[in-house]
């Protein structure tokens, strides 16, 4: 991976200083190189991450007819067999870089080539023959895109910080984002937690020029009607999801011109990726995992049974309170956002432990839960419904105990809080009754809000980006879609994903995020990905050969650190106090001064321990609301041009009086 910026402006050139300093916003993304295309209407920036054709794949990149030049965030995994059919179609190559594929395929086939691709990017593409800039972020919304106007510019960055870098653009928290984050846990794209700042919606191409702005869908997650899945034999699909899982995670493995390493977690995501590595591996595979000191998050005993049943060279980090605590800003840091887990910080730290063995690629488990129906919110859902069916108190009871057997405060051991939880009113009609629950419960949280930051919708906005079908899908399809268009794309791709791996270059690969392996799944019935309340059943099904009987039965556990109990510590370090002293909460302006005082008096007298999952969301969400705001919104300071280093320059402005690359 790497990180990407530029600007397109019709009236002003481009000063060298302001793509340099772009650049330097985003270094971390790419330490292996540099370098920048600018003409009298475009500029284009790249930091390089180099992964495929170390010396060849330097960046900015253009064809032989140099009418397209492009920077890029990614990969695409299928770039051998694309770059096989331009070459008999007479495209001649000068590298062996899937960059440069981009560049052929967009001469060939225009914005059909997005369909085409098998892989994560974020792509700037500027048409010199057509006078436009494309911006193209890939299905998923692995790769980060933000863009903004000011003034006649446009300008675009794999990261928000990177925008900044611009004085003249706007730095002040959205109101509507806060929101969404209150709300979905993250923005909604394509609105950011900054105002005035966008991202490319995923699955969508954005096509600028002097007219203005203009967004086309080229993917977007799709069902079939209820009933009418084609493809209904459990078996075939078996065998038709271990083809893919397999052939996807090959790819991810093998087109790589540096060593691959494998996230082993100790859940079933991670074990089959890592397996399949395994398989295709010529040399030791080399895997790593996140531990926790504090015995309720650890799934130490399942990373061993797997590592010993592969034979992998393993490496671990122990995570302790302190750990997270201290790596919190840094954290709100990289990812540009808040957030309602301390769940990122962890990841961060796990990401340093692979980069610092000498890996800068990563295989990792992330997507099956959303793509195959691992996660809880399913289950829930479908307690639910069957809770409005059966009148025997009994067998609710049974219910809702079979749905959390790793919670120690599980809404179970309360039946009355189960009650109150699983027969909440909501419309038989809702599209959204499977993520009403939590969002209500999140949104509680904005009631802590001061009352010039607070705003609503946000739920209606989701809800009304739903395809136009989604009524006719089963549930658990829609259930399925709300989970991609929210948390997957904006929490746990960004904020937990791409931003915690390349705060320490490293990029990950995310083999159940294949389109091919998405298109089995939603094709098959709600049932083998959901047999009764046994979540990722198909999966098992494909894999139980592979997989140790304890991991492949072992209750779900999602990953989680711990939160309120990582910040009020006896030790806690200086920056707690500092962001939520009565002078900063005031200075800020997001939260109540008064609201933020009780949450802190609660916490310390608590120790942490024992706070119900909403305080614990308060708790990270005041905390780091007010840290993202100190870091960009206040005290902000852009960046100096990039400091000596390789600079690969491509000037094609009238400035340049020999109008030659230099």
């Amino acid at each position: 991976m790497c990180g990407i910026c530029g600007v397109f402006d019709p009236v002003t050139t481009t000063p060298p200083d302001l793509i340099l300093r772009m650049m330097t916003a985003i270094a971390h993304r790419g330490p292996d190189g540099s370098g920048y295309f600018r003409d009298d209407t475009t500029a284009l920036g790249h930091t390089r991450l180099a992964i495929i054709d170390v010396d060849g794949g330097v960046q900015p990149m253009t064809g032989e007819h140099e009418r397209v030049w492009l920077v890029f965030n990614g990969e695409i995994f299928n770039y051998v067999e694309l770059a096989d059919e331009l070459r008999s179609r007479g495209h001649r190559f000068r590298t062996a870089s899937d960059t440069e594929v981009i560049v052929h395929a967009w001469e060939e086939w225009g914005p059909d080539c997005f369909r085409r691709f098998n892989g994560q990017w974020a792509i700037a593409l500027w048409d010199r023959r057509a006078r436009e800039l494309i911006l193209s972020r890939d299905r998923y919304g692995i790769q980060p895109l933000y863009y903004t106007r000011s003034g006649s510019r446009v300008l675009f960055a794999s990261e928000i910080k990177s925008l900044f870098s611009d004085l003249t653009v706007t730095r002040e928290l959205d109101p509507d984002g806060i929101d969404d984050l209150l709300t979905a846990w993250s923005p909604v794209a394509p609105r950011t937690l900054f105002t005035g700042i966008r991202q490319v919606v995923p699955g969508t191409y954005l096509q600028i020029d002097e007219h203005g702005v203009t967004s086309h869908m080229y993917w977007e997650p799709a069902f079939p009607d209820r009933g009418a899945e084609p493809a209904r034999d459990l078996q075939h699909n078996t065998e038709r999801l271990r083809e893919a899982v397999i052939d996807a995670t090959r790819l991810r493995f093998q087109r790589s011109d540096v060593p691959v390493g494998a996230y082993l977690s100790g859940g079933i995501d991670s074990a089959v990726t890592a397996a399949v590595i395994t398989e295709f591996a010529d040399a030791d595979v080399h895997t790593f995992s996140l531990r926790f000191t504090d015995a309720e998050y650890d799934e130490g005993h399942y990373q061993r049974l797997m590592r010993q049943r592969l034979g992998t060279v393993h490496r671990e980090v122990a995570v302790t309170g302190e750990d997270i605590a201290e790596a919190l800003p840094r954290a709100v840091w990289h990812a540009e956002s808040a957030f309602l887990r301390s769940a990122p910080a962890p990841m961060m730290l796990l990401s340093q432990l692979v980069r610092d063995e000498g890996y800068k690629v990563v295989v990792t488990g992330e997507g099956a839960d959303e793509v195959l129906a691992g996660y809880d919110i399913f289950r829930e859902a479908k307690v639910r419904a069957l809770m409005a069916e059966e009148p025997d108190a009994a067998v609710r009871a049974e219910l809702t105990e079979q749905l959390y057997p790793w919670m120690r405060r599980s809404p179970g051991q309360v039946p009355a809080f189960a009650e109150s939880f699983f027969n909440r009113p909501f419309a038989p009609n809702d599209l959204g009754v499977s993520h009403r629950t939590r969002w209500v419960t999140t949104a509680s949280i904005a009631s802590m809000l001061h009352p010039d930051r607070r705003a609503s919708g946000s739920a209606d906005r989701i809800l009304a980006d739903m395809p136009t079908g989604a009524a006719r899908w089963d549930p658990l399809s829609r259930a399925q879609w709300l989970e991609m268009r929210t948390l997957l794309s904006g929490y746990l791709l960004s904020s937990q994903g791409d931003r915690m791996l390349m705060a320490n270059s490293v990029e990950g690969r995310f083999p159940f995020l294949d389109h091919r392996v998405f298109d089995i799944a939603a094709a098959a019935p709600a049932e083998h990905k959901l047999h009764g309340l046994d979540e990722k059943h198909l999966l098992k099904r494909a894999f139980a050969d592979l997989i140790p009987a304890e991991i492949i039965d072992r209750p779900k556990q999602p990953y989680r650190a711990p939160d309120a109990a990582s910040i009020f510590l006896t030790d806690a370090p200086d920056w707690v106090a500092d962001a939520t002293s009565p002078g900063e909460i005031v200075a800020a302006g997001i939260w109540n001064p008064r609201a933020v005082e009780l949450l802190m008096q609660k916490g310390r007298r608590a120790e942490g321990r024992g706070m119900g999952n909403t305080d614990n969301m308060r708790v990270m969400g005041v905390l780091t609301m007010q840290l993202l705001h100190r870091m960009l919104v206040r005290d902000w300071r852009a960046p100096e041009p990039l400091p000596p280093r390789p600079v690969v320059t491509f000037d094609r402005t009238s400035g340049n009086p020999a109008g030659e690359w230099t």
